[in-house]
């Protein structure tokens, strides 16, 4: 039975795991590698919020040495190639360009927070950071002429998205319940553990008792501590709405770029989808609904002249193909400045009932740690003793030297190569995009196909029947959104009809 289809017939377990974002499968994914019966339910679809819209940077926050942050960079620095290595088809190294300026601080201050930045934590395969001359650089070419000189320094890059789905992925095929579009409504003690209602789209009325409960709903996280009886809410969250916009390609070199800007706030230029450049985000507080964000007119215009103040090629608000925005919840520190608030995690364990464990704040990048000290809290209270294992566990589709690929597990081209010899009958690009997006599960979801003919129908462009009915067969893609948005990026490529022709196949299949 596949995960999208399997029955919400089992109303008991150890864990239920609520929010279906990077903290909740992350949590889910660890806690059914130890053995643990574990349920997770989401309101929406995976990811739907937060966790699809960031920056999909796996960093150690170099900004955030500036707040005196070393504790929370140097746990991210250690993540990095940690993560990297976990699914190398979805995150890969990156090189960041820093043009600098007279504005900006001196040189020498820069090259000191880069070299702290190299050595916070051990770095194994990304290069240290550099000092370059712009004009002799292919990353200096794009820009004015007046940024001469700039650095370079090593991070990473991550298919936000996906990695969730893979960790559900991984969580599922562990034994883990994944129940999407799934809200639950109530929660009390009940006996030494939780009784908990959800209403699921799928499966109607769920009751559902468990030994302990993980509430990692994001924003939504002090809504629900507080709506819980007998919960412990001691914290309070601040929403930080962060959007982005993707205009066509503005260079074609493989590098990144991270521009300090006059109000001291930073934003990235980034290479996204081949065709594109990523560019945000912003920081700014926000009090309204977390599910009903978007960007403004203002924060496009604020990030288009952000740009233009660097790229010699300038774009306006017309240019901008897609924009997503999203809400942060950051553990609420007191900062006056938006970017200043910490982006560090609280866990929080109610002692008097049952476990009732509150996930405050976090990023991406330390979501793998963040999980494996989470167990840690519930295992002593649930009797599990089971050892951390995924520090060196691939993700569904990571695996590559398991594939027969004699490289190192974060390098991806060779694997990306033999794909594609593999399967030759497909066209390059398609066959490039797959094996990025599946990794080695790329050759399960094409299954017995031998010709393009094979693949179906094309329902978007790139978006054959074939890869639409994996996604909802196996990644709980429900909607033409889940598809065209969070399991791929195939919505930049995507018309009006194409969008219709979609929704009519999700109907009627």
């Amino acid at each position: 039975m596949t995960p999208a289809h399997s029955q919400a017939a089992q109303q008991e377990c150890d864990l239920l795991v609520v929010g279906g974002g990077i903290n909740g499968t992350g949590i889910a994914r660890d806690a059914t590698g130890r053995g643990l019966r574990v349920i997770l339910c989401e309101q929406h679809d995976l990811a739907q919020h937060t966790s699809s819209a960031s920056t999909k940077l796996i960093h150690g926050g170099l900004r955030y040495l500036e707040y005196y942050e070393f504790k929370l960079v140097r746990k991210a620095l250690q993540e990095r190639e940690v993560l990297l290595r976990s699914a190398p088809h979805i995150m890969w190294p990156l090189r960041f360009v820093m043009p600098h300026d007279a504005g900006q601080r001196p040189a020498w201050m820069i090259r000191a927070g880069l070299f702290l930045y190299d050595h916070l934590a051990r770095r194994e395969f990304l290069p240290a950071s550099q000092g370059i001359a712009l004009n002799q650089h292919v990353a200096g070419k794009p820009l004015k002429g007046n940024f001469r000189r700039g650095f370079v320094y090593s991070d990473g890059w991550v298919d936000d998205a996906r990695l969730v789905v893979l960790n559900a992925l991984d969580a599922s095929e562990h034994g883990a319940n994944i129940l999407t579009r799934t809200k639950c409504v109530a929660v009390q003690p009940q006996d030494s553990g939780w009784h908990a209602i959800l209403e699921s789209e799928q499966h109607g009325r769920i009751e559902v008792r468990a030994r302990a409960i993980v509430n990692a709903a994001g924003p939504w996280t002090a809504q629900f501590a507080d709506a819980a009886v007998g919960a412990k809410n001691n914290q309070g969250l601040r929403l930080i709405k962060g959007s982005h916009i993707i205009v066509p390609r503005l260079f074609e070199h493989p590098y990144a770029y991270i521009f300090q800007n006059p109000d001291k706030r930073i934003i990235f230029a980034i290479p996204y989808q081949d065709e594109f450049t990523l560019i945000g985000t912003t920081d700014l507080e926000y009090t309204g609904e977390p599910g009903k964000v978007s960007i403004s007119e203002d924060e496009i215009t604020y990030l288009c002249d952000m740009a233009n103040r660097y790229f010699s090629k300038q774009i306006v608000p017309a240019d901008v193909v897609s924009t997503y925005s999203g809400v942060r919840p950051l553990l609420d520190d007191s900062s006056q400045d938006a970017s200043a608030v910490t982006r560090d995690y609280l866990l929080e364990c109610s002692e008097e009932t049952a476990p009732f464990l509150n996930v405050w704040g976090g990023k991406i990048t330390t979501y793998r740690k963040l999980s494996e000290e989470a167990l840690a809290i519930l295992q002593r209270r649930l009797g599990n003793a089971a050892p951390d294992w995924t520090a060196t566990q691939p993700l569904p589709g990571g695996d590559l030297q398991q594939a027969g690929v004699l490289v190192k597990s974060y390098d991806f081209d060779q694997f990306s190569a033999q794909f594609c010899t593999q399967y030759a009958w497909l066209p390059v690009k398609l066959a490039q995009r797959y094996a990025r997006c599946y990794g080695t599960r790329a050759s399960r979801m094409l299954g017995t196909a031998k010709s393009v003919a094979d693949l179906g129908e094309e329902l978007t462009p790139g978006m054959f029947e074939q890869e639409a009915r994996y996604l909802t067969e196996v990644e709980w893609a429900q909607s033409a959104e889940d598809i065209l948005w969070r399991r791929t990026k195939c919505g930049l490529y995507c018309q009006p009809q194409h969008l219709e022709r979609l929704q009519e196949w999700l109907k009627n299949r």
